[in-house]
């Protein structure tokens, strides 16, 4: 029984010294080392073995990036507001045995170290500079952080505003304004349509009257030439047929009723080839009955 005793617990010191011994690091993990209380190496990835009750593992450290927000902290501007300004720090562990001895609590400090550096770069802007340079002020803020970050093992990758809050009057003030600018830029907008479309109906109308006007001068031209080739014609066919004096007393006779038409014609006067025309048929109507007893 003794003897039995004894075995189980060489068993388990075995397993302990084991347990002891072989470490398995995991993947984007480091671990530091310390034999005897002092830096003796770091653990990377994979299967390893330690001196058990000599040598001593720290915790391990995550070597991927982390994003740590901060609370919104009082930032005072260069015109005199004060603005809340909430970060966002993205950094990453590049050498763990810095980051486990150079620096205790390496989020705390880099909390401290974002508040004391947003002071010093939005105490030298303005207000509206602070609303419009985001992108300046996160370059400047990775810049000094990283800086000073680097002897503690870590880097800073990036750095982000994620809010900056004027105070409530501020606020209200930006709020009226840019109220008022959407109006102004609606006013101008619609000035403009009107603008646009009185442009359009003029050149419409302009179109319409320049077409009016080159349809009645082409309905002049036609008509012009109608009547021209009508009075080529007629005085052709007058002048072919040699008519004789009798005929034209007779269409004289014909269209003296169409000059009669009408109250305003109260006075109009005879073409003197009309009464020639007419004297002659008068002198053939006298001399034909006698020309007619006579053959008789």
């Amino acid at each position: 029984m003794t003897v039995l005793i004894v075995l189980v617990v060489l068993a388990v010191f075995v397993l302990l010294l084991l347990a002891k011994t072989v470490r398995v690091i995991p993947q984007a993990r480091a671990g530091v080392v310390e034999r005897l209380g002092r830096y003796s190496r770091t653990l990377t990835p994979g299967l390893t073995l330690v001196l058990p009750f000599v040598d001593r593992v720290k915790p391990l450290l995550d070597l991927r990036e982390q994003a740590v927000s901060f609370e919104p902290q009082p930032v005072i501007t260069e015109d005199n507001l004060v603005v809340s300004i909430d970060t966002v720090i993205y950094f990453q562990v590049t050498d763990p045995k810095s980051a486990t001895y150079e620096i205790a609590n390496p989020v705390n400090a880099i909390d401290l170290l974002t508040v004391t550096t947003l002071r010093n770069v939005i105490g030298g802007m303005t207000l509206e500079q602070t609303l419009t340079s985001r992108e300046t002020i996160n370059d400047q803020l990775r810049g000094i952080l990283d800086e000073a970050t680097g002897k503690w093992g870590i880097r800073v990758h990036r750095v982000e505003l994620k809010s900056v809050d004027p105070p409530p009057s501020i606020k209200d003030t930006m709020e009226k304004q840019m109220r008022a600018d959407r109006e102004k830029r609606a006013a101008i907008l619609q000035a403009e349509g009107i603008k646009q479309a009185q442009i359009l109906t003029a050149e419409g109308e302009k179109q319409s009257a320049i077409l009016k006007a080159e349809g009645q001068k082409q309905a002049a031209i036609l008509a012009a030439e109608g009547q021209s080739q009508a009075i080529t014609t007629v005085f052709k066919a007058i002048h072919e047929g040699n008519p004789d004096p009798k005929l034209l007393a007779y269409q004289y006779l014909q269209v003296l009723p169409q000059i009669a038409q009408g109250d305003s014609n109260k006075v109009w006067m005879i073409p003197s080839e009309l009464t020639s025309a007419l004297n002659t048929m008068g002198q053939r109507f006298l001399t034909q009955p006698e020309g007619n007893d006579a053959t008789t």
